[in-house]
């Protein structure tokens, strides 16, 4: 198995962080430092916030980290034995969305907001393959506050890749890169700090 380690590698949003079967780009940071600690400090005050429940394996489960989800329409978004309906667009997550779009040339029309209170909160592997996200999806993930690593590992050889994503940090995962990586946000006793993560995707129907 062998490891690909990009935690010094210069943002080139042209450049695919994925060696193959798959579409990474990051965008770097997408706001200054004082605009980045403001929608930190909205995003945790206005939205509602609340544990995640998921059924794996005919349990119930309640994770320790707190999402929301957001979109037109009502949007429905079905994972884990899960089914979320879409709160409206808030102004602030709608001037958010613009952002996020004009800078991956991409639009979106639903987002799941994840809540890590600190390194202790993770996410383990997985990938965003679900029908209603479509057989190509493309999502925009944009990291708020602490520090973090983000994983992906093939599914086939095991091979891996590793980023730190900084505050305001945007990547992009599209092409079939959900067909055949995995990501995970590992826990870490280093980090004490909380991180708003947004993943910006599109529900097909």
């Amino acid at each position: 198995m062998r490891t690909f380690d990009l935690f010094a590698v210069d943002v080139d949003p042209q450049r695919n962080l994925l060696p193959v079967d798959g579409e990474v780009y990051d965008h770097g940071r997408i706001y200054r430092d004082d605009e980045a600690r403001a929608l930190f400090a909205a995003l945790l005050q206005e939205v509602p916030w609340q544990h995640d429940e998921l059924v794996m394996f005919g349990k119930h489960l309640v994770t320790a980290r707190k999402v929301a989800w957001f979109g037109d329409e009502k949007k429905a978004y079905r994972y884990s034995g899960s089914t979320k309906i879409a709160e409206p667009w808030t102004p602030l997550l709608a001037s958010v969305k613009a952002r996020v779009e004009a800078c991956v040339g991409s639009t979106f029309n639903a987002c799941l907001l994840n809540l890590y209170a600190s390194g202790d909160e993770g996410m383990g592997w997985h990938s965003d393959d679900e029908a209603t996200l479509g057989g190509m999806p493309t999502i925009a993930s944009l990291s708020l506050g602490a520090v973090r690593r983000f994983d992906f590992r093939h599914k086939g050889d095991g091979q891996k890749v590793s980023v730190v994503l900084d505050d305001s940090q945007l990547i992009l995962m599209t092409g079939s890169t959900q067909h055949h990586w995995q990501h995970a946000l590992p826990k870490t006793k280093r980090v004490r700090a909380p991180r708003i993560n947004l993943t910006f995707r599109t529900i097909a129907a």
